[in-house]
């Protein structure tokens, strides 16, 4: 598999909902995406549709980065 654009690039994703896209965009490129959560966790977390405990809105958007 041929190495991704961004390879080798770390990013600190401190973005709320309105930002998560461009972090996984950035994922999907190659780039480490490290994602920083508010206390208490970001507010996708709960945003509808939710299947068993997981918000497909956060999980979508989120896919491919690291959580602190």
């Amino acid at each position: 598999m041929p190495r991704r654009p961004l390879h080798g690039i770390r990013i600190v994703d401190l973005t709320l909902e309105r930002g998560e896209l461009t972090g996984r965009l950035l994922a999907d490129l190659g780039a480490e995406v490290l994602r920083v959560e508010p206390p208490g966790g970001s507010p996708a977390r709960s945003m509808l549709p939710v299947v068993g405990d997981q918000s497909l809105f956060f999980t979508f958007r989120n896919a491919g980065k690291k959580g602190v």
